[in-house]
């Protein structure tokens, strides 16, 4: 099996509902991804994927997403309140963990048709969350 993988820097705020801790409050981080794809081949250019193609989809979706944003559960109260002062954010449909992070980013590299198989979602320099699949029985995203 071969594998590769590619770094994602970009900043994003958030909160936590139901939380009783320092982030229930509005706080922000400097995240960082780390995406692998597995391949049991290469291809003709000897490569799982060129590292330059998934550059360009992840930061595209960064950018338009997640970079700069406040990040939100869309049942937060707050949405509608930054709604309405044209504030950038994204909603998710799970909290806003490390952990649901990880799993976004998995879900959107593996829709966008690139064979996953791990992402590590470093919320700080030292707490990670990883969310994993076995590539062939995977129904996470289905």
């Amino acid at each position: 099996m071969f594998a590769v993988t590619c770094e994602f820097h970009f900043c994003y705020g958030h909160r936590l509902l139901n939380y009783d801790g320092k982030c229930a409050h509005l706080h922000g981080h400097n995240g960082l991804v780390e995406i692998t794809l597995e391949k049991e081949s290469l291809d003709e250019k000897g490569m799982v994927l060129d590292f330059s193609e998934l550059k360009q989809v992840v930061n595209a979706w960064i950018d338009k997403n997640i970079d700069h944003k406040m990040v939100l559960d869309e049942n937060d109260p707050l949405a509608s309140m930054l709604a309405e002062l044209n504030e950038p954010m994204y909603l998710m449909k799970r909290p806003p963990t490390a952990e649901n992070f990880a799993r976004l980013f998995f879900e959107y590299v593996k829709e966008s048709g690139y064979p996953v198989s791990r992402v590590v979602f470093h919320e700080t320099e030292k707490c990670s969350a990883t969310y994993s699949c076995d590539t062939k029985n995977c129904t996470s995203c289905e």
